[in-house]
């Protein structure tokens, strides 16, 4: 026989269940992640042109960044100049209601910056904009 304590209720049964507790934590742990906005970054900073006019994009699906040598960069790796349109495919496929930003260096050389756009045009990007500081 159990023993009984002084309220009627066995030693057993005094256990408090932990279980719906850890689902609605795991649950809400789920959502939050789910949810969650991630900033994407392009690998490197550069200084951008002023501009007086400068708008906030709400949704941005591809961010490319110009050094000042020329350099490319798309989602944290230097992306050769001859791959750029797939680099921005691939990225415009994960979210297609987002445009393109393009961060290009003050210092950065006119014909890197038109390569960029028409990569982007063959992509299929109809939104691209150059980021500027304001």
């Amino acid at each position: 026989m159990s023993r009984r304590s002084r309220f009627g209720a066995s030693e057993d049964e005094s256990d408090i269940n932990l279980t719906p507790m850890l689902d609605v934590v795991f649950i809400m742990l789920i959502f939050f992640i789910v949810t969650a906005t991630f900033i994407k970054q392009t690998g490197i900073d550069v200084l951008r042109p002023e501009a007086m006019t400068a708008l906030k994009k709400p949704t941005v699906s591809v961010l490319v960044a110009i050094s000042e040598k020329g350099d490319i960069w798309i989602d944290k790796k230097r992306v050769d100049p001859g791959t750029v349109r797939a680099e921005i495919e691939r990225l415009h496929a994960e979210n297609p209601k987002g445009g393109m930003v393009i961060q290009a260096d003050k210092s950065a050389k006119y014909e890197k910056l038109k390569g960029v756009l028409d990569a982007a045009r063959a992509a299929g990007l109809s939104e691209v904009a150059i980021s500027t500081e304001s």
